[in-house]
């Protein structure tokens, strides 16, 4: 019998104490290893059985179609997107807020997460009939580990089973206990480890997996799909294995083909006219009012999902902290939410840290201030300076940039703006000196600044190196208490709002919109396009709206 962590019985307490919110509970309940089901129960939701949908159809889905080639190397959730239909994580954030499992059946972690045991599910194949087993796993970790892979942002996330020495897996952090059992002894406690092989870049792949052909050649996977035609920029079709090779729940769709229909998403709202498309990947925020005029069904989520206009410190004159600073303070982020996400979300605070995540701790605010950030930028030497902004071209990612540099302007000072398109910002965005990019939610305030922050991590854009807040974040990853985690959460948010690295104007409120025909579909709190439940049937349009998970 699997002992109860003792962190859950906490975690009830506060919830219903009203300390804990609701989204908060389930997300930590569950990565501690309570069942999606019974958490939902504590908090008086009965968790959904699956449906009775119909068999067969085809889903065309509206997103860009990106190379696919060594998922730990995915660096964009569109990625991860089409890999999922392949490929599966060990565990899943569903839209229900929670922590299920998938090829881990359930997992148990010790009181000071710093022991983590997955018991693995029995009956897996993979799509070329092998057997999924525990070495399977360990390779992936060992692959995760490794820090010499550039881009390998599962590196970060896997921090606490790395020897610094080597740059790889410590030697004993793995243990293979049988077919199906991997136990992983961490060299510190992690209470972000459940959360982190959620995430994409987390996908498994198998043991003859190493990289040198990418996943779109390749193609072996645990999924319910297999990948039958890809074409970057274009299209990607999958079909359905057949149900005596899948181990889950038999899926409903035959097939789905992923369009790519370029940066101009005005084609989207064509392509929903003409039926040519069923759903898209999201709904960008400036086509949200036309496309609810039209007889689509809609989704909407409030999220952790942001963007940043992070400057490059290896890149002059962003070495310098009064530079950032000054740009920092002449902008408004209440302005740039209305004018770049129009106004769908809420204001956020330069430090990448939000409501949403149970560690969140409120700073007091800091007012825009022009006319002082244009003092700044005088003092440093750079009160002439010509700053130069780059953005990808046709979403609210420029009209984001479009605001920021407005209001640098408005500030008196100098600002001109590139563009670029999405498949070229993908390739150059590590080397680009003031730039604008998006993140999306992450259940967690410590996954974010893992990931985005902490010194030499592949995704650190902005290069930030700070070696007491790295030792500050080693320690908050160790508290399971959220109360805690927030005293030492307060100091490493202030430490990066004084940084000035970012400019972080607002949190996204997130949509997708969809046929009438399409059942079972939501846009998902961290953008993946998750299809075995769905299902598409010509049938009247469902006249309850879609609740707003908060």
């Amino acid at each position: 019998m699997t002992r109860e962590h003792p962190r859950i019985a906490e975690l009830t307490a506060d919830w219903r104490a009203g300390r804990l919110a609701r989204r908060e509970f389930l997300g930590l309940a569950t990565a501690f290893g309570l069942s999606g089901a019974a958490a939902l129960g504590i908090t008086g939701a009965r968790a959904q059985g699956r449906p009775a949908g119909v068999r067969g159809g085809v889903l065309n889905v509206s997103m860009d179609v990106m190379p696919i080639d060594d998922p730990r190397r995915f660096d964009w959730p569109e990625k991860g997107n089409l890999g999922r239909q392949i490929c599966e994580t060990l565990v899943r954030y569903t839209r229900d807020l929670t922590f299920e499992p998938m090829l881990a059946e359930r997992w148990e972690v010790s009181d000071a997460a710093d022991d983590y045991t997955l018991h693995l599910r029995r009956g897996v194949r993979w799509s070329d009939g092998t057997p999924f087993t525990a070495r399977d796993v360990a390779h992936n970790v060992r692959r995760w580990c490794d820090t010499e892979v550039a881009g390998n942002s599962m590196a970060a996330r896997m921090a606490a089973l790395i020897d610094p020495a080597t740059g790889q897996l410590a030697e004993g952090a793995l243990q293979i206990v049988d077919d199906h059992t991997v136990r992983l002894r961490l060299l510190r406690p992690d209470i972000a480890f459940i959360p982190s092989i959620a995430d994409y870049p987390s996908l498994i792949v198998p043991e003859s997996f190493d990289g040198s052909a990418p996943l779109s050649t390749t193609g072996v996977g645990t999924g319910p799909f297999r990948l039958v035609e890809f074409n970057e920029g274009v299209n990607a079709r999958f079909e359905r294995r057949p149900r005596e090779e899948y181990w889950g729940d038999p899926v409903f769709l035959d097939r789905i083909e992923f369009l790519d229909l370029s940066a101009d998403k005005t084609a989207e709202i064509y392509a929903f006219t003409s039926g040519v498309i069923d759903v898209n990947f999201q709904t960008q925020s400036e086509f949200v009012e036309e496309l609810n005029g039209r007889d689509l069904q809609i989704s909407r989520v409030a999220t952790g999902a942001t963007v940043v206009a992070r400057m490059n410190t290896a890149h002059a004159p962003y070495d310098d902290v009064r530079v950032r600073n000054a740009l920092q303070l002449a902008v408004d982020n209440a302005v740039v939410l209305e004018l770049g996400q129009a106004g769908f979300g809420s204001v956020a605070e330069n430090h990448h840290v939000g409501p949403m995540h149970p560690e969140y701790a409120s700073l007091p605010p800091i007012a825009p201030d022009p006319e002082a950030a244009r003092q700044m930028l005088a003092a440093a030497g750079h009160g002439e300076t010509e700053f130069e902004l780059i953005s990808v071209d046709g979403d609210w990612r420029t009209l984001t940039a479009d605001a920021i540099a407005a209001q640098l302007l408005d500030a008196g000072i100098r600002v001109r703006r590139r563009l670029t398109s999405k498949r070229r910002y993908a390739q150059d965005w590590a080397d680009h000196a003031f730039s604008v990019t998006d993140w999306i939610h992450r259940p967690l305030g410590v996954q974010v600044l893992v990931l985005a922050y902490r010194t030499g991590a592949a995704w650190n854009e902005s290069n930030h190196a700070d070696p007491t807040f790295d030792r500050l974040l080693d320690e908050a990853l160790t508290l399971p208490d959220a109360d805690r985690r927030r005293e030492v959460m307060a100091l490493l948010q202030a430490r990066l709002q004084a940084s000035g690295v970012i400019i972080q104007p607002y949190w996204r409120s997130i949509f997708a919109h969809m046929q009438p025909r399409v059942r079972n579909y939501g846009v998902h709190p961290m953008l993946e396009t998750w299809f075995n439940d769905t299902w598409v049937e010509d049938a009247v349009r469902i006249p309850r709206p879609e609740p707003v998970l908060e």
